[in-house]
């Protein structure tokens, strides 16, 4: 007897379920939404303060919306049509920002799954469309290397002088000239002792000894090694940055890869605001660290507009005024890492930072002339700073290693130590090249896929069921569960589906078959040698699955090929492409047997099957 107990029964029905309502998100579409995210990088979003914020200015204006979501980074709010969408945009950028000139929050358009609340809570949310499924916007960046390099040049020439001073050595003079760090010197003695000492400092500069007149010089340029570090540097840390910028935008998983040694391009797909994007991804942000000037008296006269020479007044992360030297001490070129963590004598929440070697000296010197003193780390971005922490300095620092507490969580600790990480671009950046795909496209390449799979499907229907009569319309209720589950866990895993996933669909449909037609001509086989109904169905599910295991595993490991070295689009269609093997296992071997079992099982005395013709040898 062909029956399976009532707890695989039970199994099979769940796994089905679980498919059907983590697909049913897909069905719903999207429906505009506003996104509401921190517009600065000291600025930390209270999703519950911005909700009832975005809630009243609507409300100011009645404005009516559809719901209001919110996570880690952002607050977004959906509306049923883009007329809506668009007045509520506006509604909260004047709620949000009132000085337009120094905003504060990003206001963005955006797109919003359609489906029901019990469906998002419940985790069941829509697969994310690619850039050629859902519309958006390319980028491609061209990083300027050159400037890269300019950069550190100008670094090492305060390096250099730092380096000299430290060791007693005269010059007359160090200046940056091109791609050269040129030291000048009165006598050839002191040329060659700097020679030394740089030497002895460095190993990334390549030096030669010249003479100018009556000057003596040394000229310094970086090796090719460590130009090809700086540059590798430079694209990695913009890559990270504009991870980290992308964010704000809150677009479901962009694409920021390299391309090629000096270019970046970012996919950011179901982007409405192109001009907002743009403007995110060439924003510009720096790390500096000042003195700050405590003299009795001077921040007051300040604040009414006495600002005393050499100093600028900036606000801390709570609004209050601070006045601060305007001489930068260090930038955040030398700080190679910030982590947050605890004091160790007093336990409470610090973040500890790791400087470069020259960033230690200098910043070893500071500690040592200022103690007791105040000092601001303050992030620079669209000409406007904001002081991030102002620690007194409490004795000399050195070996690299610092560490900023007082008064700050553990939450604190870990915001700024992210502030201090994201930083700034390590090279500038340009847009090259730009294109818009527009939601309509977008819909017509899904409206192409979504047929070219629905007509392949019945294709494959009409032929089974028409070859194999009862046997056939249960492989094609298999291969429909089968589909049901593969864009269940697409969606669970919040695969990105973009047009070669939707072909890899077409294909997993298209190979998930060949399991049922194994099984079906198997079954055949043995009601020609003579078996019985009920002999024929168990010996042809058991002896077809050695052949299916083999071919599924030989197709898996091409896929996983595929999946290890493949990027881009070729990821995302063996991504699809391993699922659906997975899936078409599930389906064509428990799905399968499984209804046969409830068509045929309980009967004893079962004469034939209904599985079409079966030519017998010698007809």
């Amino acid at each position: 007897m062909n029956r399976y107990p009532l707890w695989k029964n039970l199994l099979i029905g769940l796994v089905l379920l679980w498919g059907l309502i983590y697909t049913l998100p897909n069905f719903y579409g999207e429906v505009p939404a506003v996104q509401v995210s921190s517009g600065k990088a000291t600025l930390k979003l209270d999703a519950s303060a911005t909700q009832k914020r975005v809630e009243e200015s609507l409300a100011a204006v009645g404005i009516q919306h559809d719901g209001l979501f919110s996570d880690f980074n952002s607050v977004r709010v959906r509306f049923r049509d883009t007329d809506t969408q668009l007045k509520a945009k506006d509604a909260i950028e004047r709620a949000f920002n009132p000085d337009a000139a120094d905003p504060s929050y990003v206001v963005a358009l955006n797109l919003l799954s359609a489906s029901p609340q019990w469906l998002t809570n419940i985790g069941a949310l829509p697969m994310y469309l690619g850039l050629d499924l859902r519309g958006g916007v390319h980028f491609l960046l061209q990083v300027d290397m050159k400037g890269a390099v300019t950069k550190r040049l100008d670094a090492t020439t305060g390096d250099l002088r730092t380096l000299l001073r430290d060791k007693n050595v005269r010059h007359a003079g160090i200046t940056r000239e091109g791609q050269n760090v040129v030291i000048r010197f009165r006598d050839a003695e002191s040329q060659t002792r700097a020679r030394a000492v740089i030497t002895a400092g460095t190993n990334d500069l390549l030096l030669t000894e010249g003479q100018d007149g009556a000057d003596f010089k040394v000229t310094a340029t970086l090796t090719p090694l460590a130009q090809k570090s700086i540059q590798e540097f430079a694209l990695k840390q913009n890559i990270t940055t504009l991870h980290n910028r992308i964010n704000e935008l809150g677009v479901a998983e962009p694409v920021i890869q390299q391309q090629g040694v000096d270019r970046i391009v970012v996919q950011l797909p179901g982007v409405q605001d192109v001009a907002k994007a743009k403007d995110i991804l060439g924003r510009t942000a720096t790390l500096e660290i000042r003195m700050v000037d405590d003299t009795p008296g001077a921040l007051e006269a300040a604040v009414t507009g006495a600002v005393p020479p050499g100093t600028e007044v900036y606000n801390d992360r709570e609004g209050r005024p601070l006045l601060v030297k305007k001489q930068v001490v260090l930038t955040g070129e030398r700080l190679t890492d910030a982590q947050p963590g605890f004091d160790g004598q007093t336990q409470e929440a610090a973040v500890h930072l790791t400087l470069d070697s020259a960033g230690a000296r200098i910043f070893k010197d500071v500690t040592r002339e200022n103690v007791n003193k105040r000092m601001a780390i303050l992030l620079i971005e669209k000409g406007k700073g904001e002081v991030v922490t102002a620690p007194v300095i409490r004795g000399e620092i050195g070996g690299g290693r610092v560490q900023i507490s007082g008064r700050m969580s553990s939450e604190e600790a870990t915001d700024t130590a992210l502030l201090l990480r994201a930083g700034s671009l390590a090279a500038p950046m340009e847009i090259i090249e730009e294109r818009t795909i527009g939601p309509s496209l977008g819909a017509e390449n899904i409206s192409k896929g979504f047929h070219s799979t629905l007509w392949g499907f019945v294709a494959i229907g009409v032929f089974m069921c028409a070859y194999y009569m009862l046997f056939g319309l249960v492989s094609v209720v298999a291969l429909a569960s089968n589909l049901l589950l593969l864009i269940a866990l697409l969606s669970l895993l919040q695969a990105t589906l973009t047009l070669p996933g939707i072909a890899a669909i077409a294909l997993t449909l298209g190979m998930a078959i060949d399991a049922n037609v194994l099984i079906n001509e198997r079954i055949r086989e043995e009601l020609r040698n003579g078996s019985s109904p009920q002999a024929a169905i168990t010996a042809g599910y058991d002896r077809a699955f050695d052949t299916i295991l083999d071919s599924n595993v030989t197709t898996l490991i091409a896929g996983v090929a595929l999946l290890v070295f493949g990027s881009g689009p070729v990821r995302g269609f063996a991504v699809v492409h391993c699922l659906g093997i997975l899936t078409s296992m599930f389906s064509a071997i428990l799905v399968s047997r499984g209804l046969v079992n409830l068509i045929y099982g309980k009967k004893r005395k079962l004469e034939k099957l209904a599985i079409g013709q079966i030519w017998k040898p010698g007809n």
